[in-house]
């Protein structure tokens, strides 16, 4: 097998996704490659491998030969039970880091529109890394050098979406970003203008993403349910990945991280506190969307005091669909979701999910009885 092919192989992608994990596989890549399949963008995607993992590397020789992989479809949506099976067909292709830096580089210099990324856990960590090194460590580093090759050859910015699970995470990169390139950068005559080359010429967007991948497919490829969401928050000059229904530009992502905080996990919390009152009768969270003693209980902590909180920033239509939704997701036939496993760090997840809504609930002089007594 054969990776060291000409940059030229890739030219079409002007998306470079960091990261080869299943989520951005059965979530990321297959919105583009349905909206490819529409008609709606004819966008393709160049895959990098980053980490040190040598099953990452694994993964991406094989991305990077087979190109295509299949992604099953499972669950309801809007009412429907959805078993299906794709092939995603939205990747150019895929390098490693380590191995074809040079290759990247001229890639991102050259035809780039886009970086997305998903990186694990410390992602964002830079540690003693630098951008100035020949292969830079980091997520951040990386992208500082990839960034400062494309402003020295004196072409325009890039749109940068990460969709690591932090909140403000274009903000978050950015910051680490501008600090590692005025450091490492200090004794450039020309870094005050890459400086502002970076905060005015490239395109930082928050961005909220949600889908449940639950499984991969082997050698290649994941099970994943059919809601999605790429929720991204709309700047001036900013250049879009996809056309989709699931792709969502929007002025505030606001809205939609309380939806997801104080609804969906939220939800998952609460029906963990009465799985664990009732002794854990069930395994998994579509079992306890049958078993009375749990979802009755979750229907009225919702319905009575979160919707009705919540409804003081966020229309109660729009709160109510969001609910629908992730009920209905719940439910999922196929999906085998351990409440055990969102039982983890559970004191932690009731002070970040449900203290804030009894928080607001109070400043409202609404009762929160039940959500009083799963925090107790």
């Amino acid at each position: 097998m054969n990776l060291s092919k000409p940059t030229n192989d890739f030219r079409d992608a002007g998306i470079v996704q960091f990261g080869t994990g299943r989520f951005l596989l059965a979530h990321v890549d297959v919105l583009v490659s349905e909206s490819r399949v529409n008609g709606d963008s004819d966008e393709r995607i160049l895959v990098v491998q980053s980490s040190t993992r040598e099953e990452g590397k694994r993964k991406a020789r094989l991305l990077a030969e087979q190109r295509r992989y299949p992604v099953r479809i499972r669950g309801r949506r809007d009412g429907e039970t959805v078993d299906r099976e794709q092939t995603v067909d939205s990747i150019a292709g895929c390098l490693i880091a380590a191995e074809q830096w040079e290759a990247l580089k001229r890639h991102v210099v050259e035809h780039a529109r886009i970086i997305v990324s998903n990186t694990a856990d410390n992602g964002y960590e830079t540690g003693d890394d630098s951008s100035l090194a020949p292969v830079p460590t980091s997520f951040p580093g990386k992208v500082t050098q990839l960034l400062r090759a494309r402003f020295e050859a004196g072409n325009d910015g890039l749109t940068i979406l990460p969709c690591e699970l932090i909140e403000q995470n274009a903000l978050k990169l950015k910051s680490l970003v501008t600090t590692m390139a005025r450091r490492d950068g200090e004794a450039m005559t020309d870094n005050a203008a890459f400086l502002d080359w970076l905060d005015n010429r490239c395109v930082w967007a928050d961005t909220l993403v949600d889908r449940i991948v639950s499984a991969p497919l082997e050698p290649l490829g994941a099970i994943a349910e059919p809601y999605a969401l790429w929720a991204i928050q709309r700047q001036p000059g900013m250049a879009i990945p996809c056309v989709h229904p699931d792709v969502e530009i929007v002025d505030d992502l606001g809205p939609q991280a309380m939806c997801k905080l104080h609804i969906l996990n939220l939800a998952h919390t609460y029906l963990v506190d009465r799985w664990q009152r009732a002794g854990q009768p069930v395994e998994f969270v579509r079992e306890a969307m049958e078993n009375a003693a749990l979802i009755d209980p979750l229907h009225a902590v919702l319905e009575d005091e979160v919707l009705p909180t919540l409804s003081a920033e966020i229309s109660m239509a729009r709160l109510q669909d969001y609910l629908g939704v992730t009920l209905e997701r719940f439910a999922n036939p196929f999906l085998d979701h351990r409440l055990s496993d969102i039982a983890q760090n559970h004191t932690a997840k009731r002070q970040r999910r449900l203290q804030p809504v009894v928080d607001k609930a109070r400043l409202q002089g609404r009762a929160t009885p039940r959500l009083d007594e799963a925090l107790s």
